[in-house]
């Protein structure tokens, strides 16, 4: 499981040894047909997201692309966690207004009383029974595409085609292992060989991706898919997280010109930029993770204003959205702080 939602338990770096991701979720789905007993119903489920963690920004996006927020409703914890669970630090009184809970771990304890693994993010709650149906990040996105499809707003792209499936599926396995997971590879390695081995294969993966990216707008077809969303939370977090507090350091974002160009393309298109808030990214990484920075100093920088910077890759062709269009603004109580993004506080 991924290191911020991951131990919840404990320290995230063992002494020797290369950084090993639990990947065991909770599988159950919530689907058109209820296989699983959770039948898709609108208002019934509620996401619990945290804006500072990549997995749980990737539901965040792909709810708002698809214009799910009057279907699914969203319960926001804070940026830190103690060793027990996420906490809703953030709604008065520290509890959620909806669930009625304080720690995520309630919702997970109501179904799994004797659940021994971390308690992540993202989670989707059913409402009324108060208990946890699903942490399985990767299919939670898939299934808001596929089995949500009836509540998808008008003009919602489509960012699972069937017919790009195979490849997205495949482009996106090798985002995960190679640059999702490898900068935690690199950040918690035990062992300067295992820093090493992690540093090469992530830099490896960034090269692949820039002579990908060199002569297409988006990772898959000619319009935004599931893949980019999934390597867009990591090269957001590349520079203000990754390139210090990870070692990974070969280049910065900023000095990778295809990447860099294409991560800024996506920021500014409506549904990325306006759901990624830096300043909760930066006080989850730096606070949290005590055992790599034990004085819990959150950095000042970077400046982050160069996201606004044009990006060009409209020559390269390709549509945002397809035959869709934008989503409108985020929800009242949903958007982002605008001292917390360049991309509101610009516009103020």
């Amino acid at each position: 499981m991924s290191a911020e939602e991951q131990d919840t338990k404990g320290s995230y770096v063992e002494t020797g040894r290369e950084f090993k991701r639990d990947t065991n979720y909770i599988t159950t789905r919530i689907t058109e047909d209820g296989q699983d007993g959770y039948p898709v119903e609108p208002g019934r489920y509620r996401l619990v997201a945290a804006r500072a963690c990549p997995w749980a920004n990737r539901a965040i996006i792909v709810r708002r692309l698809l214009g799910l927020e009057d279907v699914i409703s969203m319960g926001l914890c804070g940026p830190t966690h103690d060793k027990r669970s996420w906490t809703f630090d953030l709604d008065p009184g520290g509890v959620d207004p909806v669930l009625g809970i304080e720690r995520l771990q309630q919702a997970y304890f109501k179904r799994f009383p004797d659940y021994e693994r971390g308690i992540t993010v993202p989670a989707i709650v059913d409402v009324q029974s108060g208990e946890v149906v699903t942490n399985n990040f990767p299919q939670i996105t898939l299934d808001f595409s596929t089995e949500w499809r009836k509540y998808h707003r008008e003009g919602a792209p489509d960012l699972y085609p069937e017919a790009l499936r195979e490849e997205i599926d495949e482009v996106a396995e090798r985002v995960f292992r190679e640059v999702n997971n490898g900068v935690y590879r690199c950040g918690f390695a035990g062992s300067q060989r295992a820093y090493d081995k992690g540093y090469d294969r992530l830099f490896a993966a960034l090269d692949w991706l820039s002579d990908r990216l060199s002569t297409q707008r988006y990772l898959v077809g000619d319009t935004i898919t599931e893949a980019d969303v999934r390597l867009f939370t990591t090269l957001a977090r590349f520079d203000p997280v990754y390139h210090g507090h990870f070692k990974c350091n070969r280049h910065k974002l900023t000095e990778l010109p295809v990447l860099w160009a294409y991560a800024r393309d996506l920021f500014q298109t409506p549904g990325f930029g306006d759901t990624t808030d830096f300043v909760q990214i930066k006080q989850h990484y730096y606070v949290v993770h005590t055992d790599i920075n034990p004085t819990q100093i959150v950095p000042k920088g970077p400046d982050l204003s160069n996201w606004l910077e044009p990006h060009g890759r409209e020559s390269l062709g390709g549509r945002p959205f397809g035959d869709g269009t934008p989503p409108g603004p985020p929800p009242v109580g949903e958007a982002v702080p605008a001292e917390h993004t360049p991309l509101l506080s610009a516009a103020e």
